[in-house]
């Protein structure tokens, strides 16, 4: 897969290069909606409870299918699945565009997240399967550093968006983008699916179901009250429903999620830290940008450029933190890093008020970036290399399940708490709510620290084939039609 010397190959370039592409497009289209929902919502005279559902629909579609989009590329061919993914979310992307109303919004919103669903979990297994294990961290620190660079611009991009242009062109830019990742994919990826030629429909209904469930529950609790009927019942009704998904999945002959991974430690480990830091991740990025607005007095464009200091340092730190997690291993890194993260917003929640200035926060600001970046890709790193080379998907759906299933938890728990103890009344008041807000996304992260620790720590990696002998590839893929191969080592599944 890679030369003696290290260097990737031009196939692994080529999807190194078009998963992060589409990577990139996707977290640049979340963060730029979020900046100009108050450009759409006085455009199309929406509500602020409907506003609310042009993001949640998004996220409401993705989480719940993001394990079938992974078992339909493992069935089906992972390129066939991830270009399909795109062709959805680029057209869907432009009906967005061409939406008249919020209701016709929120309906194409919601048929994006159906198209990253089938997208971003293939990505990650195709960028997984490409790279032997001691090379993956390196890979994943890319992916996430180019993916870091809409993160970076997204928060900008919006503001110039909602400021100087019409709203729709949030729409319009992803479709010269997804028609030219398409094209380079279909010629540029190989085929290859997983190791299950069936189809696990059983697994797929009660996953779906029971993930909207649990999704539902946190995207109206805040709404309709955590403690209403509807909350109450679709959480009941969700963790039920997740509960016979297990159950089956322990019985079914080719099941879309194999429980056993579940007995590897990196994987039950890395996984629920990996929760843990997207929900503090997320509910920081839901207040920051409001926080520079409402007690700064900044516009769209003055609070992008104010988040520059903490969304640059996923562009910059996390190549150089995915190669040293080759070096000194996953557990050190995503332990290490979401401490990090606690300790920086810790101190916003510390020192923020009507009375700070920007300056007194940068420093803040740059640490809990970096404590972020250094964790993203060792954990998933950890969690894709405690499975079978051929059972990367599936692995890589649960865990993008799981993000997600933090972003939401992140946002819909913070809120919370930002309402119980502030409001926007005004920048005082608001103030006190953010500052709860952040002590709470702090402590999202001190817990994922400690669930770091229980990650393995760092494994020898194997030795490197003398030049000139043909080394078997760890990770080959599974051509598509054909069985996977025999049983890997302990060393391989650890």
């Amino acid at each position: 897969m890679e030369t003696d010397r290290g260097r990737m190959t031009s196939t692994q370039k080529w999807v190194l290069g078009l998963a992060s592409l589409a990577s990139f497009m996707m977290a640049l289209d979340s963060l730029v909606v979020t900046t100009a929902l108050t450009t759409i919502r006085k455009d199309l005279a929406a509500s602020p409870e409907t506003l609310e559902w042009t993001v949640n629909a998004y996220n409401l579609t993705f989480a719940v299918l993001l394990l079938t989009g992974a078992a339909l590329g493992d069935r089906f061919g992972r390129r066939r699945v991830f270009t399909t993914g795109l062709a959805v979310f680029t057209a869907a992307s432009a009906a967005c565009a061409l939406s008249r109303d919020v209701g016709a919004l929120i309906a194409f919103r919601a048929l994006q997240g159906a198209g990253a669903a089938m997208v971003l979990p293939l990505s990650l297994t195709l960028i997984s399967a490409a790279f032997p294990p001691q090379r993956r961290g390196r890979a994943m620190g890319l992916y996430m550093g180019l993916t870091g660079l809409a993160t970076f611009s997204g928060p900008f991009i919006g503001g110039v968006i909602a400021e100087g242009l019409a709203w729709q062109w949030i729409f319009w830019l992803n479709l010269p983008v997804g028609v030219a990742a398409i094209a380079l994919t279909t010629r540029r990826v190989a085929e290859s699916t997983g190791p299950n030629g069936r189809f696990d429909l059983g697994g797929v209904v009660l996953v779906t179901l029971g993930a909207l469930g649990l999704v539902w529950g946190l995207v109206r609790g805040n709404t309709a009250g955590w403690g209403s009927a509807e909350v109450l019942g679709a959480e009941a009704g969700g963790l039920a429903l997740m509960a016979a998904f297990v159950l089956w999945e322990r019985r079914a002959q080719a099941p879309m999620l194999p429980m056993r991974f579940f007995r590897h430690r990196a994987f039950a480990t890395a996984n629920p830290a990996n929760f843990l830091l997207f929900a503090s991740l997320y509910g920081t990025l839901f207040f920051l940008a409001q926080y520079f607005q409402t007690v700064d007095g900044c516009g769209p464009i003055g609070a992008g450029l104010r988040l520059v200091p903490w969304t640059a340092t996923l562009m910059v730190c996390a190549p150089i933190a995915g190669r040293l997690t080759d070096v000194f291993g996953e557990r050190t890194f995503v332990a290490a890093g979401m401490l990090v993260q606690c300790a920086g917003m810790a101190w916003i929640a510390f020192a923020a008020g009507p009375g700070t200035s920007y300056a007194a926060l940068v420093p803040a600001l740059i640490v809990g970036g970096a404590g972020m970046t250094m964790a993203m890709p060792a954990a998933q790193k950890a969690v894709v290399g405690a499975v079978r080379p051929q059972e990367i998907g599936q692995a890589s759906g649960a865990f993008m399940m799981l993000r997600i299933f933090g972003g939401v938890f992140g946002v819909a728990v913070t809120v919370a708490v930002f309402t119980a103890r502030g409001g926007y009344a005004s920048p005082e008041d608001f103030s006190r709510g953010f500052r709860a807000a952040m002590a709470a996304v702090a402590g999202y992260a001190f817990l994922g620290s400690l669930l770091a620790l229980g990650i393995p720590g760092r494994r020898a990696a194997a030795p490197e084939p003398p030049a000139g002998t043909e080394a078997r590839k760890p990770d080959a893929e599974v051509p598509a039609g054909k069985p996977a191969g025999g049983r890997p080592s302990e060393k391989e599944r650890a």
